[in-house]
């Protein structure tokens, strides 16, 4: 067996995390026992939500154990398999982790894939995979978008966001974004669609409400929150009679203690309601989400970007490029 590279969690973070808090190892691959096969990863997905798998205390889904790799969502190829359904060769995608070679179980988490349905591997961890998924079921099923509404995106330049307001088009709405910077704030209004973009940068809680209030004149019938904070409570004061608040993640509040919403008390004064998303719920549907997409992209009415680092040796740095905002699209680390 191939000697495996893997990129551990050695210490839980306290806040930020450092480099210290990872150790690159190498060490044997197991050998395969019955119903087992061995992947080589290709490429693997890197997204916020791992920051919470970092920490001792659960959420969706259990904490990293300490001194096992990070778990991530990657696509490979069978090297070897002693499982019925997996063959050498065959491509597949599965929740795994930042190593060279995983071992997969029949009946688990890692499923084949065709890479001759799409444009590129690497499509199935973006606008085909959990991205994708998160975009569509959660504005479409949670949001519930109506025709003529305004929409507030914020990490509207993130692989979600900026599928969530090319989706906010698609469906007749008006989409607001709120990015980082001019040039993210340019590229979601020259290539994604946008209505309008607001860069937070550099604004108080007051200073982005009433910038809400200018790109929003009518007010916002739905958030599709990715951030949380300051910029969730600016969307707050904004809210329309019966608007809709998707949230999808509170990236602002990871590596930090969290804040919490303040202004809270317009639900009350707008009879809004707020609701947690988790793609998890639709996988049984992934197939209908994938198809809608697929058809949108090949009418040229969405569009996705993939930023690809490249060495399982550069895991630290490319997993923080999506705290420090660095990233030009959906974050891929290619292993192989």
């Amino acid at each position: 067996m191939p000697d495996n590279r893997r990129f551990l969690l050695q210490r839980r973070p306290a806040g930020t995390p450092v480099e210290a808090d990872f150790d690159l190892i190498t060490e044997p691959t197991p050998e395969l026992k019955p119903g087992e096969f061995l992947i080589r990863n290709h490429y693997a997905s890197l997204d916020p939500a791992m920051r919470g798998w970092m920490d001792a205390e659960g959420n969706y889904m259990p904490p990293i154990p300490l001194g096992d790799p990070v778990r991530a969502t990657t696509i490979g190829v069978v090297e070897d398999s002693q499982a019925e359904g997996f063959e050498a060769g065959q491509w597949v995608m599965g929740l795994n982790a930042l190593e060279d070679y995983s071992v997969g179980v029949a009946g688990g988490f890692t499923q084949p894939i065709d890479p001759s349905m799409v444009p590129s591997v690497t499509n199935y961890l973006s606008l085909f995979g959990a991205v994708g998924m998160t975009a569509y079921f959660g504005f479409l099923e949670v949001c519930e978008p109506n025709e003529g509404e305004t929409v507030l995106v914020s990490g509207a330049a993130g692989a979600v966001g900026s599928l969530v307001g090319q989706l906010a088009k698609i469906k007749g709405c008006r989409a607001v974004g709120i990015a980082g910077g001019p040039e993210k704030c340019a590229r979601l209004t020259e290539k994604y669609g946008f209505d309008a973009a607001i860069d937070y940068k550099g604004k108080d809680e007051e200073a982005l409400t009433a910038a809400i209030a200018d790109a929003a004149p009518n007010g916002v019938d739905v958030i599709f929150e990715n951030v949380g904070g300051a910029i969730l409570d600016a969307g707050l004061m904004n809210l329309n009679l019966y608007a809709r608040v998707g949230l999808c993640g509170l990236i602002s509040e990871y590596n930090t203690d969290p804040r919490g919403a303040r202004n809270l008390w317009q639900l009350i004064v707008k009879r809004a309601q707020i609701r947690g998303l988790l793609v998890a719920d639709y996988v049984e549907r992934f197939a209908e989400g994938g198809a809608q997409l697929g058809q949108w992209a090949a009418e040229g009415k969405i569009t996705i970007d993939e930023h690809i680092d490249e060495g399982l040796e550069n895991a630290f740095d490319s997993f923080m490029r999506l705290f420090a905002g660095t990233n030009d699209g959906k974050m891929i680390l290619k292993i192989a």
